[in-house]
């Protein structure tokens, strides 16, 4: 009853020991010398200059949410593309709902000046 599940199961064992096998190996082969740049939280290893708690502007936080909004939207056209002559108009009109909603977003967003970098 159980055999058909043998597969996931080697699947499974496999996987986890190839994450266990990669964590000891990186701790084993890796040089442990520390070093003053190393140890530093900066990617470059370079002397940070200004404050690290730094405020973002907002517009940056919008504009990435705009950004994933419309990679989204993206990832749901791609389909209904591929599958457009088997839905017929029906599955024509939803889309054309869809984007015309979308639309309307991005024009607000653009009167408001989200869009803009001042």
């Amino acid at each position: 009853m159980l055999r058909p599940y043998i597969p996931v199961l080697i699947l499974l064992v496999l996987s986890v020991a190839q994450a266990i096998g990669m964590v000891v190996l990186s701790q084993v082969l890796s040089p442990g010398r520390a070093t003053k740049s190393k140890s530093s939280p900066y990617e470059s290893g370079m002397t940070p200059l200004g404050n690290t708690r730094e405020r973002f502007s907002v517009k940056f936080y919008v504009v990435a949410i705009l950004f994933i909004v419309f990679d989204v939207e993206t990832v749901f056209l791609l389909p209904w593309a591929v599958q457009a002559r088997a839905l017929g108009w029906g599955g024509f009109a939803v889309v054309g709902i869809f984007v015309f909603i979308l639309t309307v977003g991005l024009i607000y967003e653009w009167k408001k000046g989200a869009l803009e970098w001042d």
